[in-house]
């Protein structure tokens, strides 16, 4: 069994979880918001991510940057959350546990997910401009756009829509010219 594997099956429950008590609670809109601020904070801090995941740092340690880091930023039942997980060791899935906890809910709200990996930010404009071709390919009537900021793809785009994958990058049609002149 895959590494991917193992960690999906320990996040999915954590995921489920968290969205039973969102419902519960009436606040789906706010813990989205809340793991989208969370995993935007990850995703920019690469300091962050590896501290949280060293397992030789002190549990009560995580929890105070935690609650420095958050606490003032989101609702008190996503802190909790967090420090379940600080207290379980597994705080180091957060962003995958968020990655289940947004397909779950999109899944709920009939969302196609459209992964976009780029090596630019795109403009609002064009981001508007996608989705709307998105929703035409797809046949969908709501898409949500996850947009992730790649250098090393030098230029273009891929999308990732499911299981289908449209590559438009520089890096892709690089890949694809070594390919052809290695295969003569």
């Amino acid at each position: 069994m895959s590494s991917k594997n193992i960690v999906d099956k320990i996040s999915v429950p954590y995921a489920e979880a968290l969205l039973d008590l969102a419902k519960d609670s009436n606040l789906l809109s706010e813990a989205e918001q809340d793991l989208l601020f969370i995993s935007t904070t990850l995703s920019n801090s690469k300091d962050l991510q590896l501290f949280l995941a060293n397992p030789l740092i002190n549990i009560l340690v995580k929890k105070k940057v935690v609650n420095v880091l958050f606490k003032d930023n989101i609702n008190d039942f996503i802190l909790n959350f967090l420090l379940v997980l600080v207290d379980r060791r597994r705080i180091p899935l957060l962003i995958t546990i968020i990655n289940k906890y947004l397909e779950l809910t999109y899944r709920l709200n009939a969302i196609k997910i459209v992964e976009l990996y780029t090596s630019i930010e795109f403009s609002q404009t064009q981001q508007q401009t996608l989705v709307e071709k998105i929703k035409n390919i797809t046949d969908s009537k709501n898409v949500k756009l996850v947009m992730t900021i790649d250098s090393s793809l030098i230029g273009g785009f891929i999308i990732k829509i499911g299981s289908k994958v449209i590559d438009a990058s520089l890096a892709g049609k690089l890949r694809k010219i070594s390919f052809y002149l290695n295969a003569s």
